[in-house]
């Protein structure tokens, strides 16, 4: 059908079919790292857990850069004002380059909590806590809003081992025994502090 997604590697015997693409755009050497957040997306009908890699460092040139590679660089201006209008987070005057690993381009709104989420784990140059991921659309004011299919991106979450995932409180969840912790939030301070407050 369209708008699908295919994995395929390259071996020495041909093409193989990736079966779990999830585990190869997650690098397992920079978990420990400021700016990495996992988020959680959607390519057609196949839920998959992607990184996004975030640098925040002080202008040096005057004018502050904003760059990205595989997210829309306006979705990532639109973030970064709520962040500072909203917020209260002072990203203004310092570039911000955003990187979502394994190369592919990402149009799905349910990665913005971890765009954000990597953006402000570089700022305050604080890693995320291993085996978080977040799946929620972030608003013009601050709120994290919900997104579609909610229940197989804590699937996707729960089988590759994490144990807690961010989402809207506004979601629908139809299940309920997920090993997973589902911690659902209403806007970007409340996680903030829940990953951050020391």
């Amino acid at each position: 059908s369209t708008s699908e997604l295919g994995i395929y590697e390259m071996e020495s015997k041909g093409l193989r079919v990736v079966d779990n693409p999830s585990e190869l755009l997650i690098s397992s050497t920079s978990r420990n790292q400021s700016g990495h957040a996992i988020a959680a997306t959607l390519e057609g009908m196949r839920p998959m857990l992607i990184e996004c890699q975030a640098l925040v460092s002080s202008a040096v040139y005057g004018t502050p850069q904003r760059s990205a590679t595989g997210f829309d660089l306006r979705r990532l201006s639109m973030l970064l004002a709520v962040l500072e209008k909203r917020c209260g987070f002072r990203l203004g005057a310092k570039d911000v380059f955003l990187n979502i690993t394994g190369g592919i381009k990402v149009d799905d709104p349910a990665i913005d909590l971890g765009v954000v989420c990597a953006i402000l784990s570089s700022n305050v140059d604080m890693a995320i806590q291993d085996k978080n991921c977040f799946a929620a659309e972030v608003g013009l004011s601050g709120e994290i809003r919900p997104v579609n299919r909610c229940d197989q991106r804590i699937q996707e979450a729960e089988k590759l081992g994490f144990e807690r995932i961010f989402v809207s409180k506004y979601n629908k969840i139809d299940r309920q025994d997920f090993s997973i912790e589902v911690v659902k939030v209403s806007k970007i301070e409340e996680v903030f502090k829940m990953l951050f407050a020391s």
